[in-house]
């Protein structure tokens, strides 16, 4: 019996990852409700509300993304938003500013840009998201909204 067999493949209901292969290029939008690895390059937004995107370490994203969770091996240029997390991996790059609820930057990777600590998550209405962040907390969330601006990790 093979290794792979034993092993869960992720979190969705149907046990599948979709996958866009390394020699795929994507110009335009990519939305759904599926969890989504990128191997390939993507130009555009990709939109994965209550998904988790994996960028692989071969990819290169020149887009905005939006999900639950987004963890970075390869290349973004962009803004991410994750109701959950980010992660970038020691050999990924980001160019572009995050807004999550938990960060996780591992040594050796490369960031340029701003943090947002999201604290309310989910709580969040659509609305709300699009709001400045001091707006938001006037408005009764005990949040923390902190910006954080770092040139490389």
């Amino acid at each position: 019996m093979s290794t792979d067999a034993m092993r869960p493949l992720s979190s969705t209901p149907s046990g599948t990852t979709a996958r866009l292969g390394a020699s795929l290029h994507v110009k335009g939008e990519i939305s759904g409700n599926e969890d989504l690895h990128i191997d390939g390059s993507v130009e555009g937004l990709v939109q994965l509300e209550d998904r988790k995107l994996t960028v692989g370490a071969s990819a290169k994203l020149t887009a905005d993304v939006v999900a639950r969770e987004v963890v970075v091996y390869g290349s973004v240029k962009g803004n991410l938003r994750a109701r959950d997390r980010i992660e970038i991996k020691k050999d990924g790059s980001v160019v572009g500013d995050l807004t999550t609820a938990r960060i996780m930057i591992e040594d050796g990777a490369y960031f340029k840009g701003s943090i947002e600590i999201d604290r309310t998550g989910a709580a969040s209405s659509d609305n709300d998201v699009d709001k400045p962040a001091y707006t938001r907390a006037a408005s009764g969330s005990t949040a923390s909204h902190a910006p954080v601006t770092k040139s490389s990790l």
